[in-house]
């Protein structure tokens, strides 16, 4: 059996750790790959009166036979091209050159959440649709099924007069598909063809229509329009609407059946950047390098310092340790959380007892009676067959059977395929100790069911201990009110942050799990090439899809504060987010429903409705992030990489990332011995913030609850009083502490409140 599966599965979203995807490179004499120059633009020599023929000639002085792919206007001065490995580093070597960056394949991070966020709520003052309509999200993902009722441009008025952006044409896909809602469409495929060669159309477009799904759940996410009566198979039932319905959107495809080539990725931000979009959202991200040879942070940034609020997944790398992508500090970064509904199904087995699980199945029901059920590993001729893998099974044993999979391997759905295909009647998908409780619908082509960990124990000891074990599947629709509620998402990527420990990130958590929205009309809602149904909703999960709640969240705040810098919306996002349940208990983790820690959802979870009021805020500017930069022992050359701004550190400042104005506090703290292994004598760390009044005067005063008894936290002053808006007020927070073993973390949290308004902040002690 071989199967086509394509790129996007939300099960991928789930299972792939975030790194750099293969492209199988086209077979020349000499192997050639694509990289991202940066030059120097004040030293193009004078006898050049324009950068393009700059480019040309420094790059024909290597390679005769090399062209440009794309020349970068903002967020880099350069171009992009195909060389070997010996003509990139006589390219290096020639005058004007700043870095040759190799080219990196980003991945992609695979109806009730307005009603769980509370943004209908009467109570929930939103800015006057005329002001949503005039802000602008460019998503930068899969392109965009144009044909979804969710891009309806009904009661919109004229194009924001701001906007110079296209509807670009091509294959399946022209000028006329965009509206006043979807106001452009670009593709960028150089990059991808350079590498992979031409693109196959019978596969995929070469134009901005959406062949995979994602980009079009993620965009209608963001700012879809609201369609009544929108559902997946009758699960989820109701109105979907994106979080800014009056929102335009503008699509740039970047993101093809093999991943997002860094070149492409690059070229669509500058092309956002230059057509004027307010908001920019990115579901993808790879392994973290330094900032100055990240593309997406170094774009990011020239978008931030065009006033565009950038939004990024956190990564489905969780729930290990220090997995994050997109940890640059001008970045938005978010994770994922479950919201209050779920599918519940049934597993009944043969000594009485029942297990509640999960599932999309819509097809026809198992019988009443109850069915021999096998376990994988025991019916297959694979060493992996516990997984369900492509042809591992034994149909004489599987035929006419319940088959229980071990999740990992392959995708989910992939595996309900495998056991379709040996002739068993049904799955049951069980969890193991990464996934621990965390259940995900999938919508199979056979009757199935998710167990979470404790179940999935309990399952497998009946089916081993029992000579002739039988179950029975049932299904039980949509449930609403599920609680607790939201929880963080096994598959969420966790802190800490790697490369700047001194950085918290995650941001925030934003709904990310079984969330229902737009979707292609070229595959079926599995993504397996055999899924001939053809749907309009799906429901997928991933911090892909967590992203976009934020980008439309941010697009409703700009347009309510037109005036605000990205770092001000994403500061009030942050500070407004809550970290507890109703009844004061923290939020849970989905992998053992235990508490959760700012590692793991970062301020907390988006809480819309505070965040359009937050009273204070962090802000930064362009010489902030230089700061940080200087702080993180940057040379001018590399800050010139990372920002294109000429910029040289001043000796006679200290910089430190301590004093860096982020909304959350991640404070390193060092291990000292002494005589006999370990020392008492207490050491003191201090770190500043400045805050902006963004609402009527007052007086904050600042609070501090803490975990560790290890650490004396201090904030002075412990009042600010604001007069008048936009003033600005500082203060520090020391942390006197004594030695802890090395890897020891522990977390607090920041509060100043005027009694209306409450600004929080988590505080992350690790102990080096």
């Amino acid at each position: 059996m071989k199967m086509l599966i394509f790129k996007f599965l939300q099960v991928v979203l789930l299972l792939i750790f975030c790194g750099r995807y293969t492209i199988a490179e086209k077979k020349t004499q000499h192997a050639k790959k694509t990289y991202i120059i940066h030059m120097d633009k004040s030293t193009m020599p004078s006898s050049f009166s324009d950068h393009l023929n700059w480019f040309d000639s420094t790059l024909k002085s290597v390679s005769d036979s090399a062209e440009m792919l794309y020349t970068y206007k903002h967020v880099a001065h350069g171009f992009s091209t195909r060389l070997t490995a010996q003509e990139a580093e006589a390219l290096e070597k020639q005058p004007g050159i700043l870095s040759i960056i190799p080219e990196v394949i980003y991945n992609l991070h695979t109806t009730r959440t307005p009603q769980f966020l509370g943004i209908d709520k009467t109570t929930t003052v939103l800015p006057d649709s005329g002001q949503v309509s005039q802000v602008i999200i460019g998503v930068l993902d899969t392109g965009i099924w144009p044909e979804l009722k969710s891009l309806d441009d009904a009661g919109l008025g004229p194009v924001p007069s701001t906007w110079k952006g296209v509807c670009e044409n091509g294959i399946n896909f022209n000028s006329s598909n965009c509206n006043k809602k979807l106001i452009g469409a670009r593709f960028f495929s150089k990059g991808y063809e350079a590498a992979a060669g031409p693109i196959d159309e019978k596969k995929e477009s070469r134009s901005p229509r959406d062949d995979e799904g994602h980009g079009s759940h993620t965009l209608t996410t963001a700012a879809g329009s609201a369609v009544a009566g929108a559902s997946l198979f009758g699960f989820a039932s109701g109105t979907a609407r994106g979080m800014a319905t009056q929102a335009r959107v503008a699509a740039y495809k970047v993101c093809w059946l093999v991943g997002c080539p860094s070149s492409d990725v690059a070229a669509g931000i500058d092309k956002a950047i230059e057509d004027g979009v307010n908001i920019l959202s990115m579901s993808l991200g790879g392994r973290i390098q330094d900032y100055y040879k990240d593309i997406i942070a170094i774009s990011a940034f020239t978008a931030t310092a065009h006033g565009i609020l950038v939004s990024v997944s956190a990564g489905n790398g969780g729930p290990s340790e220090g997995s994050l992508s997109n940890i640059a500090p001008w970045l938005t970064t978010v994770g994922a959380g479950t919201i209050d509904r779920n599918f519940p199904a049934y597993v009944s087995l043969g000594n009485g007892k029942t297990y509640t699980g999960v599932s999309l199945y819509a097809g026809k029901p198992l019988s009443d009676s109850p069915l021999p059920v096998v376990y994988s590993g025991n019916v297959s001729k694979s060493s992996e067959g516990e997984f369900c893998i492509e042809d591992s099974l034994i149909p004489s044993e599987v035929s006419g059977k319940i088959v229980i999979c071990e999740r990992g391997g392959i995708p989910r759905v992939e595996k309900g395929l495998v056991v379709k295909s040996a002739g068993g009647l049904g799955m049951i998908l069980v969890n193991n100790e990464v996934n621990g409780e965390e259940l995900t619908s999938d919508p199979h082509l056979l009757p199935e069911v998710s167990l979470g960990l404790k179940s999935s124990d309990a399952l497998k000891n009946y089916v081993f201990s029992n000579p002739k074990p039988t179950a029975k599947l049932a299904f039980g629709g949509t449930k609403l009110q599920v609680q607790p509620s939201p929880m963080v998402a096994a598959f969420s990527s966790r802190g800490p942050n790697s490369l700047t420990p001194k950085i918290l990130k995650p941001d925030l958590i934003a709904p990310g799990v079984e969330i229902l929205a737009g979707w292609t009309g070229t595959v079926g809602p599995s993504g397996l090439s055999i899924d001939k149904r053809h749907v309009s909703f799906n429901i997928i999960s991933g911090t892909s899809m967590s992203c976009p709640h934020v980008s439309g969240l941010a697009a409703i705040l700009k347009a309510a504060h037109p005036e605000w810098s990205p770092a001000a919306i994403r500061s009030a996002l942050m500070t407004t987010s809550y970290t507890t349940y109703k009844s004061g208990e923290t939020i849970q983790d989905c992998v053992d429903e235990k508490p959760a820690t700012p590692f793991d959802y970062g301020a907390g979870h988006v809480d819309p409705g505070a965040a359009l009021d937050p009273g204070l805020v962090y802000d930064a500017n362009v010489d902030d992030y230089l700061g940080f930069l200087c702080a993180s022992n940057y040379t001018s050359r590399k800050i010139k990489i990372a920002t294109r701004i000429d910029f040289t550190c001043d000796k006679r400042k200290k910089y430190r990332v301590e004093d860096f104005n982020y909304p959350s506090f991640a404070v390193a703290l060092e291990t000292t011995s002494g005589i006999g292994g370990s020392s008492n004598a207490p050491s003191t760390v201090q770190y500043s913030r400045t805050l902006t009044n963004v609402g009527k005067p007052g007086t904050y005063k600042a609070s501090v609850s803490s975990q560790s008894t290890s650490v004396k936290i201090v904030v002075e002053p412990q009042t600010l009083s604001f007069t008048e808006l936009y003033e600005k007020k500082s203060y520090t927070v020391t942390f006197t502490y004594t030695s802890s073993p090395s890897g020891t973390t522990n977390f607090a949290h920041l509060e100043w409140s005027d009694g209306n308004h409450r600004v929080g902040s988590p505080i992350a002690f690790s102990w080096t």
